[in-house]
């Protein structure tokens, strides 16, 4: 029999991991140079942890402190970020956001050389190197494991927030998907994807994660896919939604919405779990995909549609005094502002697209966005 034990941790803690993507600066397409940036960086001192990821083409950068305050985060992100930009550039490479590369062709990538990755490889054959894709995890801290069930299932019902403010993936395999966020429906191919069941504690969790255990078809956490899952190691719940964002301040600004979600819900327990919120769960997540803030969501509760675009508003407005609080004040007003516009990052993207009818240069100027380039930030401000 596995236990599960729950380390506890500073609730509404947060830290964030951000996968990356790897360009030549030649067509800016996808480039094989994880191998080369971890060797850079074990030579340096440098702020966050730098990690390989499943396929050679991939980085994975993420918080080493554990946050308390958004300002904190922000911080540490835009060092990790500059040094990070540090290093592509000395080996004539770039980094970039975005939820899936505009043009890459998986049939073209190699998985990186990691027990791990080789596992899932053989496991799960060309689904591996289509997960040549990218996405931000935050991590919440919780007081209990309890807690972080409760968190974990309430959480669910703004999963259609998360992606629509995070959307970054409109071009796939070389063609506009006609969806915000195309990268989610690569993660939905795997079978441990979708939704957490619904337990009702840590002691209901344990006993599923031993059923699961004892038939051979998890080995750990990291077997599950879910999009909200609880990481008893660190204490915390992981939201695995968004999309890796353009800059690191959109991702910053979706912590800060997470934490100050995550306040409001623990302190006001406005809805119990229940079954509601799965009955509506894969058909929203879906119209949040396709749609964007343009789709209009099933309220689990209400159960009629609502304009997801509304319901974000409506949901920062509740939280403000929260926001006040914990300092996120004025991230939640810059992501009411990305709703009341209907502009996302998959927005800018397509716009980029029209007025340079290149993809190449699409993926040019993502990279230039991640990595800071002034002149790019000034275009977004043209452009908004």
């Amino acid at each position: 029999m596995q236990t599960l034990t729950f380390t506890k941790s500073a609730a509404l803690s947060m830290g964030v991991e951000l996968e990356l993507q790897i360009l030549n600066t030649r067509d800016y397409n996808l480039f094989r140079g994880a191998d080369d940036l971890l060797k850079l960086a074990a030579k340096d001192k440098h702020p966050g942890d730098i990690k390989p990821e499943v396929t050679e083409s991939m980085i994975e950068v993420s918080t080493a402190i554990v946050h308390h305050s958004y300002a904190t985060l922000l911080e540490e992100l835009t060092a990790i970020r500059d040094v990070m930009a540090g290093y592509a550039r000395k080996l004539n490479i770039a980094l970039a956001g975005g939820g899936a590369h505009p043009f890459q062709k998986w049939t073209e990538r190699r998985i990186y050389p990691k027990e791990r990755f080789e596992y899932l490889s053989g496991l799960y054959g060309y689904l591996a190197k289509q997960f040549t894709i990218f996405g931000q995890h935050i991590h919440i801290g919780c007081a209990d494991g309890d807690a972080a069930i409760y968190l974990a299932h309430a959480f669910a019902r703004y999963v259609p927030h998360f992606i629509a403010l995070s959307a970054s993936s409109p071009f796939l395999q070389g063609v506009d998907s006609a969806f915000d966020s195309s990268r989610l429906n690569m993660v939905s191919a795997f079978p441990l994807s979708g939704t957490m069941p619904l337990v009702k504690d840590w002691n209901d969790f344990n006993d599923y994660f031993n059923e699961m255990y004892d038939l051979g078809i998890v080995k750990s956490m990291k077997d599950f896919y879910w999009d909200i899952r609880p990481k008893p190691e660190y204490g915390t719940i992981e939201i695995r939604v968004p999309d890796t964002p353009l800059t690191v301040e959109t991702a910053a600004y979706l912590a800060a919405y997470a934490q100050t979600l995550g306040k409001y819900l623990l302190t006001e327990r406005p809805h119990e779990p229940s079954k509601s919120i799965y009955q509506t769960y894969s058909y929203n997540r879906f119209l949040a995909c396709r749609f964007g803030f343009d789709a209009n969501i099933i309220d689990p509760y209400l159960r009629q549609p609502i304009s997801l675009k509304d319901d974000i508003l409506e949901t920062i407005n509740k939280l403000m005094p929260y926001a006040v609080e914990l300092q996120t004040d004025g991230a939640l007003k810059r992501l009411f502002d990305s709703a009341a516009a209907k502009r996302n990052d998959s927005a800018w993207l397509r716009e980029q697209f029209m007025a340079t009818g290149s993809l190449s240069d699409v993926s040019r100027l993502q990279g230039q966005l991640w990595m800071g380039d002034i002149e790019v930030k000034e275009k977004v401000a043209a452009s908004s």
